[in-house]
């Protein structure tokens, strides 16, 4: 351990209530910067309209992630921060995001637990519209790295997670997915998701890794885009949750395989592989409604 702690007290602290308007140039930059050509995202002459695909949540909430350290100023060093690697993610969709409406975001400490050699912070965001319905809810999970907890750790609420029981070592498909080199560059920019390791060589060589890494939640919205497209139709309205854990880093440039692995009434287990066969996306689970 590194001599840093942190207190569970901190469970049920709670964001500044964020606003984010949403419209159509971002939510079509976010589809294209992980290729989901899906005309959907796209076709504003279609009757209907677009919608956002639905990791445009991810996009949506990053202003009150990023202001963690805020939130919790005060009440824990700062310097956890630097230890603090994404670790997990989940998402329910209770409708499509719209270009064109306004988002009314809201943070809290959802629990701290240790975990390992370090400690795990669950932060929920939940998303409602102007009106106060809820759009979507997220949960994103955070490890400390080197960061004891003190005590056994706390919980504001159960989270309720999305797992799947007996998924398959072979899948039931499997399609190769190419990653641009210049991916980590094009979702920084389009997704304004900002996190130096991911585009810049000295940030990333600092902190020990080889060279810049795509963003897990990148990876996921690839993952998500072949499970709409193959177990959805093609309806992104059709995807009502999906959650994962991140297990390996990703390199632009590489080829990754999307995979299913398991097929259960509304459910669909599925990981992502790298090129060397090693899970980088795992335990993803995702419901898939008629």
């Amino acid at each position: 351990m590194t001599g840093l702690a942190i207190d569970p007290g901190i469970v049920g602290a709670q964001s500044p209530e964020e606003v984010r308007e949403v419209n159509a140039r971002d939510t079509m930059n976010y589809a294209a910067a992980v290729g989901d050509m899906n005309p959907r995202y796209f076709d504003d002459a279609a009757a209907s309209g677009v919608v956002a695909p639905p990791l445009y949540a991810v996009s949506a909430t990053w202003p009150v992630m990023i202001g963690l350290p805020e939130i919790l100023s005060g009440r824990v060093d700062p310097s956890i921060f630097a230890m603090m690697v994404h670790a997990g993610e989940q998402l329910t969709f209770h409708r499509l995001i719209r270009p064109g409406e306004r988002l009314i975001l809201r943070g809290r400490v959802a629990a701290v637990a240790p975990a390992g050699s370090g400690t795990l912070l669950t932060l929920r965001v939940e998303a409602k519209d102007s009106d106060g319905k809820p759009v979507f809810t997220e949960y994103a999970d955070a490890m400390l790295r080197q960061v004891e907890c003190k005590g056994e750790g706390a919980e504001a609420e159960t989270i309720p997670r999305l797992t799947f029981p007996n998924a398959k070592d072979t899948p039931l498909w499997e399609t190769p997915v190419p990653v641009a080199p210049a991916a980590p560059y094009l979702y920084d920019g389009c997704a304004n998701i900002v996190f130096p390791i991911h585009t810049s060589q000295a940030t990333a060589q600092a902190v020990g890794l080889p060279g810049v890494i795509v963003q897990g939640t990148a990876v996921l919205a690839m993952a998500a885009r072949e499970l709409v497209n193959r177990e959805g139709d093609g309806d992104p309205a059709r995807l009502k949750a999906l959650a994962c854990r991140f297990s390996g880093m990703v390199f632009p440039g590489t080829t990754i395989s999307v995979r299913l692995v398991g097929r259960q009434g509304p459910l669909r287990a599925f990981d992502v592989l790298d090129g060397n066969g090693k899970a980088v996306l795992k335990n993803g689970v995702a419901r898939i409604e008629a």
